[in-house]
């Protein structure tokens, strides 16, 4: 008999950098009173360094594979938000095991943005190593490699454009009929500043 299965993420988001996924995800978290999950974040935590570090010291081929573990265990064991890598999408097998959620009824949200709003957003930030040089260049390289993989993943695609956080967040909740334990969607981050 095999054991039960683990608690199932809420909702997985993916998209470019600069798509507004980390932000989303605080507020749709905070909104249905689960947490929030990032897969760079659990790289970071295992590697013992930042993502930008891992390209630099143990290469990008290292940091897929940790990526990838990380999908997989997040898909597992964590029953609350999740927000995906830019690039974790590409790797077959994340593929296969976001494709295998979304037919068990789970739902992957391709959160798509402007290059422009991407542009402004992401700057010149150096802890993205897929980006430097032109970053402009880059992310519209990135995306017409990637936008295919997000768009037949996705069950749901939102436009974060210029529009706040809470807004993209109020769309994903009306789209899927999630059900809000908080009151309104609000930047938890944001309200810890005031």
């Amino acid at each position: 008999m095999s054991a039960a299965p683990g608690p199932r993420p809420v909702v997985v988001l993916i998209g470019p950098p600069g798509s507004g996924k980390s932000k989303v995800g605080r507020i749709l978290a905070a909104g249905l009173g689960v947490t929030v999950r990032d897969t760079d974040a659990d790289v970071e935590a295992r590697a013992g360094k930042p993502v930008s570090e891992i390209f630099v010291d143990d290469g990008e081929p290292r940091f897929r594979e940790l990526e990838r573990e990380a999908v997989l265990a997040a898909l597992e064991e964590h029953g609350g938000v999740l927000s995906l890598g830019g690039g974790a999408v590409m790797d077959p097998v994340t593929q296969e095991a976001l494709t295998a959620y979304a037919a068990g009824g789970g739902h992957v949200v391709f959160i798509d943005v402007p290059l422009a709003i991407a542009a402004q957003r992401v700057g010149m930030n150096q802890a993205r190593p897929l980006l430097l040089g032109n970053p402009r260049a880059q992310w519209q390289k990135l995306m017409s490699e990637r936008r295919p993989t997000y768009e037949r993943l996705a069950t749901l695609t939102v436009v974060s454009s210029e529009r706040p956080g809470e807004h993209v967040a109020r769309e994903i909740v009306d789209a899927l009929g999630l059900e809000l334990t908080a009151g309104e969607l609000a930047d938890p981050k944001h309200e810890q500043k005031h």
